[in-house]
């Protein structure tokens, strides 16, 4: 396998309210894909389906994220997630809940050999 990577795209996503880590980096998962139409597929002779999809989410608390329900999220591609420590938490006053910051990288690579 020749595994080319096309682009990189770059979300934000937050919990304010529900101290969820797993809504957070869904959210900020959503932000990278429908922020873009890209077109990448088709102009080089592949089906979406073929995507390669490496993606980073950085929280906090990464054993908190539920992988499998952020992995529904790519409408197509094969998405390989890793979850780090990153991202933020902001402790609110008065109360124990933090305001959860997620970031995520979707790296898009292809297998030029399959073209």
């Amino acid at each position: 396998m020749i595994k080319k990577r096309i682009l990189v795209e770059f979300g934000m996503g937050s919990s304010l309210r529900h101290n969820d880590y797993t809504r957070a980096s869904a959210r900020a998962i959503k932000d990278a894909l429908w922020h873009n139409s890209i077109n990448a597929a088709e102009v080089l002779g592949f089906n979406k389906a073929d995507m390669l999809l490496d993606v980073t989410i950085g929280v906090q608390k990464p054993e908190l994220v539920d992988v499998e329900f952020v992995r529904k999220i790519f409408p197509y591609g094969v998405a390989n997630i890793k979850v780090v420590k990153g991202g933020l938490d902001i402790s609110k006053e008065h109360v124990s809940e933090v305001t959860i910051i997620a970031n995520a990288g979707i790296e898009v690579s292809f297998d030029m050999e399959r073209n």
